[in-house]
């Protein structure tokens, strides 16, 4: 490895990111003219800090190294946390919302920087963004099963960012929260709904996308890590998630109703979200937006995007569908999602696309001089922190900084609408972008190969694609009574009763219901005023596997046996329907592994007959 171009992003990190990293709070605010702090962009962040302190962590034993990963690591857990403590203060939020699904009571989607309080009012802002929260959640999935991995010869613990049960069972809410993601209109990335910029949330692939992978990350997953119990696992619905990602399926390439496509795709094709399995859908997603958002300078958010463009009128809140043509070929370009182009190549081992999305990058980044630490704001003294003497940082005396936009200038309109993308563009917006910023050391990191893909994501969400192996549904048929089970056998059908099944397997079998009783006291805190899952439903995915039950094991019968909960499962041929129709869902959707059916190798089988005798290779 080499350490010098680990100790230039060790430096870069600093003087850019961390050195304006709230030293109580630990939020980092966008720009020093506004304390708002983004949950988004202080996410990204983490995940920055988190990249740089796993590669530090394969570096021999040098004091200044351990020291550096060490630092690194609290610093991402104390800004994880920081998000968490402002989470916490709207419990009452979640709780309202879980309950009366009023967008009024969303958790909000940016705080202060110095308080870790809410900034704008309820209904000031579209604080209804899924995709904010389920990219904090899929991180905190990711950072504690970081732990599973062994280095130097211990096992690392893993980043604690849950400390309490408490913690826990917000957690739990959380994923209550983004669960519904797929049925759930909100802002979006961009916090603006639909694209005329109405105030109107609208159903976003990305959102949809990015809650699936915050699902499936977390599902079954100790947020205690190995000093865990069943009481700090999360557990989420495995119908939940097969919804969501139908929604996603079926709308891309599509962002929503009202954008063709949109950049922040990338985010659920690529890392960190991984949301999508089908190769061929995620190969037309990713051309889309090639073709019509990339530029030379970034890609645009979204076609007919008027943010930072010199024909914005900001005394203006929206503009109606057919002003929007005013902006069509002059969108700006954002830089940072080139950073995600190579993150995408990178991890699909595609070198030579890499390359070019770099080379890209390098043209659009700005370098500026390292300026003293004695500036009177924060964001005029990058280096708050000392500066390694072998680092390339130190000796070029330049900043690398991702700008946040590039726009056409007024006087260049023209010219750029005659000829698209011929005219030299200039930076808007904050410089360093919080956001942006991370995802060029992210993605620098990893295309340098300092950090292997498989360190970055220990869950291993980028083998989703890899072929499944065929698949078997088991169908158990257990007899109401006796009279049933005598029925069914002089048809030649050997079956067994309820009590049958338990006396001789130790299986308790029960209504879904009651499964849905159980899932109610989930995430159950008075502490924090928090009640369970408020939903009773329960999916054919939920109901097909075992669960483990004060040391019991217990199954469930599918709800659509329950006639008492609907009059039409009276109907024979209706329940016969849905049986078949659950049957192929199964077989399409089911994505847990299950028991191994192929038999052990042959060689494995020859040995342990060998053990039996006594003698194996002549040795008694």
């Amino acid at each position: 490895m080499d350490k010098k171009k680990l100790d230039y992003y060790y430096d870069l990190l600093n003087s850019t990111i961390l050195c304006h990293q709230n030293i109580l709070t630990g939020l980092i605010p966008s720009c020093t003219t506004s304390s708002h702090a983004w949950v988004r962009d202080n996410t990204y962040a983490s995940l920055s800090i988190w990249g740089l302190s796993l590669a530090y962590r394969k570096l021999p034993d040098v004091d200044e190294d351990r020291s550096r990963c060490y630092e690194l690591e609290k610093c991402a857990v104390k800004l994880m946390r920081s998000i968490l403590v402002c989470y916490l203060k709207q419990a009452d939020k979640l709780e309202k919302l879980k309950k009366f699904q009023d967008p009024a009571y969303s958790l909000h989607a940016k705080f202060d920087a110095n308080t870790c309080k809410t900034v704008v009012g309820d209904n000031q802002w579209g604080h209804l963004q899924i995709d904010a929260v389920s990219v904090y959640l899929l991180t905190l999935a990711q950072m504690t099963a970081s732990g599973l991995q062994a280095f130097r010869l211990y096992l690392l613990l893993g980043l604690r960012i849950i400390w309490t049960s408490e913690e826990v069972a917000f957690v739990q809410n959380l994923v209550f929260y983004i669960e519904h993601a797929y049925r759930i209109p909100d802002y979006g990335v961009w916090e603006r709904g639909d694209k005329t910029n109405h105030g109107l949330p609208e159903l976003n692939t990305s959102s949809v996308g990015m809650a699936k992978a915050a699902l499936e990350a977390l599902s079954d997953l100790d947020l205690f890590g190995a000093d865990g119990s069943p009481l700090s696992t999360i557990h989420v619905f495995p119908d939940e998630t097969q919804q969501c990602n139908t929604v996603v399926e079926s709308v891309l390439p599509r962002e929503s109703n009202s954008k063709e496509t949109d950049a922040a795709l990338l985010s659920i094709l690529t890392y960190p979200g991984f949301a999508v399995a089908d190769e061929q859908l995620i190969s037309q997603t990713r051309n889309t937006i090639v073709q019509k958002l990339l530029g030379r300078y970034g890609c645009r958010r979204f076609l007919r995007d008027g943010y930072r463009t010199a024909r914005e009128d900001s005394s203006r809140l929206y503009y109606e569908p057919w002003e929007l043509r005013l902006f069509e070929g002059i969108e700006c370009e954002w830089p940072m999602f080139l950073a995600w182009l190579v993150l995408d190549a990178t991890f699909r081992e595609e070198l030579d696309e890499a390359d070019r999305y770099m080379s890209m990058l390098q043209d659009v980044v700005v370098r500026e001089p390292v300026m003293s630490c004695d500036g009177p704001s924060a964001w005029e003294k990058p280096m708050c922190r000392r500066i390694s003497e072998v680092t390339n940082l130190s000796t070029t005396n330049n900043l690398v900084l991702m700008p946040e936009t590039y726009a056409v200038p007024a006087d260049r309109i023209d010219a750029e609408l005659a000829k698209p993308h011929s005219q030299n563009r200039v930076t808007m917006g904050t410089l360093p972008h919080i956001w942006g910023q991370s995802l060029y050391i992210l993605s620098n990191i990893i295309y340098e190969g300092l950090l292997l893909p498989g360190e970055i994501d220990p869950l291993g969400r980028r083998l989703l694609t890899e072929p499944k192996p065929d698949l078997s549904v088991q169908v158990v048929l257990v007899a109401e009574d006796d009279a049933m089970k005598s029925t069914l056998f002089d048809l030649q059908v050997d079956v067994q009763t309820f009590d049958e099944i338990y006396r001789e397997a130790g299986i308790h079998i029960y209504p879904a219901k009651v499964l849905g009783q159980l899932y109610r006291q989930l995430g159950v805190c008075e502490k924090l005023s928090l009640s369970g899952r408020t939903n009773k439903e329960v999916g054919i995915l939920s109901t097909s596997q075992f669960y483990r039950l004060a040391n019991q094991t217990v199954a469930f019968i599918p709800q659509f046996f329950d006639y008492q909960a609907f009059y039409l499962h009276l109907d024979v041929n209706f329940v016969l329907d849905c049986f078949r129709t659950c049957v192929a869902y199964l077989k399409r959707a089911w994505t847990r592994p299950g028991p191994d059916s192929k038999n052990p190798p042959s060689v494995l089988l020859s040995t342990v007959k060998k053990l039996a005798t006594g003698y194996i290779n002549g040795t008694r």
